[in-house]
């Protein structure tokens, strides 16, 4: 029977792999689905953003938490990881993990391990500070529910709807939240709007009772084509030809809702330096990125009704659309830019615009 040491942790992947580092944050147990970040900045944003629930995240960076921490950089309430993967950690990290109840793991050799993943694509796996057992933890992952079949959004959507912004003002956004980051609300608030943030599972009915001039539908996590309810909506508020606007998983929806397929990409893109070209001004943007889904490009080319925005510049795979002849746009990237440049932002102008002449 192989244990692991009191200050050790254990890194297990499905196909057998262990490796052993060193314990950091909560003791416990953690198992998620396993992807790589290549950002050498903004480690509290990408802890704390939705999107990355049911996850267990490699930080590329050979050093994270150099800068500290600071609440003003939360993206949600609280860390949204189920684990982090490291080489070095910084220790100011360490109170944080344990604050937010993260299992972590560092001395871990991360360049090998994301070439390994990217040469097998999608991992399942579990980090432990707790169980000794080699055997035991083997099982557990095993057990474990695969990520496409959890209903993910579920967990992270606001349980009780709520306003913010300016009351007074002559734009109400109705934002259907799947996992939203702060910062995407920030981005409406400062642009004068008076928001609303609905429950993933609202009506149309109560999404229409606020009175809405548009519709957001954010990022979140989880495999879009499991999320009827929300692909059902979409397709109602763009038969309405309300101004929507759908970022990273609303993206993903808002194709869906006009029959066009998603697919598991093998690793996905998650950092703030992918290269996207905007195929309307012919200019190319920095973007940051976190999703592990696409949208399947060939069948947006044979689409009358769908016109390609964007473009990602490395691997050609569809970074935007919009719907001819209605009032709907998305983008996989985010364009809160947080972490990352600020290439992108003119987007929630964009869609400021087409609310003022809808």
């Amino acid at each position: 029977m192989e244990n692991i040491g009191n200050n050790e942790a254990v890194l297990i992947l499905d196909d057998g792999i262990v490796i052993k580092g060193r314990s950091f944050g909560k003791r416990g147990t953690a198992i998620g689905e396993l992807c790589f970040n290549t950002g050498m900045m903004g480690y509290q944003e990408i802890f704390s953003d939705p999107s990355y629930f049911g996850q267990i995240l490699i930080m590329n960076h050979v050093q994270i938490g150099n800068y500290g921490i600071s609440t003003k950089y939360m993206e949600s309430n609280g860390a949204k990881v189920n684990g982090v993967i490291g080489r070095n950690f910084d220790e100011s990290l360490e109170p944080f993990f344990f604050n937010q109840e993260v299992v972590a793991i560092d001395q871990i050799d991360t360049r090998a391990l994301v070439k390994h993943i990217r040469e097998r694509g999608m991992v399942r796996c579990l980090i432990s500070s707790k169980e000794k057992d080699i055997t035991v933890l083997k099982k557990q992952l095993k057990d474990q529910q695969l990520i496409k079949d959890q209903d993910l959004v579920s967990m992270v959507s606001t349980q009780q709807d709520f306003y913010i912004g300016h009351a007074d003002s002559d734009i109400k956004i109705a934002l259907i939240d799947l996992g939203v980051k702060n910062s995407i609300i920030d981005n409406l608030v400062k642009r004068g709007a008076f928001v609303k943030v609905f429950n993933a599972n609202s009506t149309l009915e109560a999404l229409l009772d606020f009175k809405p001039n548009g519709f957001l539908v954010s990022n979140g996590p989880g495999n879009p084509a499991t999320m009827g309810h929300a692909i059902s909506l979409i397709k109602k508020i763009v038969a309405l030809d309300y101004p929507l606007f759908g970022i990273c998983l609303g993206h993903q929806l808002l194709a869906l809702a006009n029959g066009i397929s998603t697919f598991k990409m093998v690793n996905g893109h998650r950092g703030c330096n992918h290269p996207v070209k905007n195929i309307l001004t012919g200019r190319a943007e920095i973007t940051t990125q976190n999703h592990g889904y696409g949208v399947d490009l060939d069948q947006v080319r044979r689409n009358e009704n769908i016109e390609i925005t964007h473009i990602n510049l490395n691997d050609q795979s569809i970074e935007g659309i919009r719907i001819k002849g209605k009032k709907a746009f998305s983008v996989q990237f985010h364009p809160e830019s947080s972490p990352g440049t600020h290439d992108s932002q003119y987007l929630f102008d964009d869609f400021f615009r087409l609310i003022k002449n809808a």
